[in-house]
């Protein structure tokens, strides 16, 4: 009776192999339709799967203030990209905390029921992205593949491997991918003094040398650049006063303001980030006070 079981075991384990023989990345494909979010993680022997996010960010566009432009020419590209119409990878690029991965976030939130699904790659897993890819076309859904903080070091294998897959290669992206990368850096790469020595002057005429245009030919290869600047002092007040109203913290009063002002020199930085942490420490602090009141009175 045991060696019964033993043989519909083996049997099993066979059947399953064979699945996988005859298609040898199914995972990634089968995991690309359970949830709307995923992570390209690595195990320790270099073997990449697609990891669905159980709980994704639920950040909305109706949160994010300050950047209507750049989220009205996004909001358009996937727009068209949904609809399988021409669109045009991203490069979303400035100071940090301006809203520029919480965009990318919102943009999912807002078309998951149309199909829409994001994949997360860290940018030193970017050498993996032709595995990544290839299976999704044979996805019913959208794929946006997120890079978030994407910079390279000179010589990074990721760099070329990046350029090929956005154009270069000779084998195309699936018309059902895009990619949506951030960076503090508008070509990518750290720009060093010696580029510009390269830099000769013909007939009047600047003309860069090689390293610089290795650097921006990348960059460019994104069709679409959004730039993100450090926000004005109003900006910062509109943003602290809308996450103050969605925590339910009240109004931006005159105390509020000179506090999240405050925050702000503190921090260094009037961002996004900044003003939505200032709204979590005084609302959570101003909820804490009531009910500890509301428990030394009973």
């Amino acid at each position: 009776m045991e060696i019964k079981k033993l043989f519909d075991r083996a049997d099993i384990l066979l059947e399953r192999v064979e699945k996988l023989l005859a298609d040898p990345q199914p995972s990634a494909l089968a995991r690309s339709e359970e949830a709307i979010a995923y992570r390209w993680r690595c195990n320790t022997q270099g073997e990449g799967r697609l990891q669905p996010v159980h709980q994704p960010h639920p950040l909305k566009l109706s949160d994010l203030h300050g950047i209507e432009a750049q989220k009205q020419t996004l909001l358009l590209n996937t727009q068209q990209f949904i609809r399988g119409f021409p669109c045009n990878n991203a490069l979303l690029w400035g100071a940090r905390g301006t809203g520029k991965s919480s965009l990318v976030k919102a943009l999912l939130n807002e078309y998951a029921d149309q199909g829409l699904r994001l994949i997360e790659v860290d940018a030193h897993d970017l050498v993996d992205l032709t595995d990544i890819v290839s299976p999704l076309a044979r996805s019913k859904n959208r794929h946006l593949l997120f890079v978030d903080d994407l910079s390279f070091s000179e010589g990074d294998p990721s760099y070329r491997v990046l350029k090929a897959v956005l154009d270069g290669s000779i084998a195309v992206a699936p018309e059902n991918v895009i990619i949506y990368a951030t960076s503090n850096r508008r070509h990518l790469m750290p720009e060093m003094l010696k580029d510009n020595q390269e830099t000769q002057h013909v007939e009047g005429e600047i003309h860069p040398g090689e390293s610089v245009e290795e650097k921006v030919s990348l960059s460019e290869r994104f069709g679409i650049w959004l730039s993100f600047l450090p926000f004005k002092q109003e900006d910062y007040l509109s943003i602290v006063s809308h996450w103050l109203q969605t925590l339910d913290g009240g109004e931006l009063t005159e105390e509020v303001r000179t506090a999240s002002l405050q925050w702000s020199l503190r921090r260094g930085s009037r961002s996004g980030r900044v003003a939505q942490q200032f709204a979590h420490d005084w609302v959570g602090k101003q909820k804490l006070q009531e009910s500890t009141r509301k428990h030394s009175e009973d």
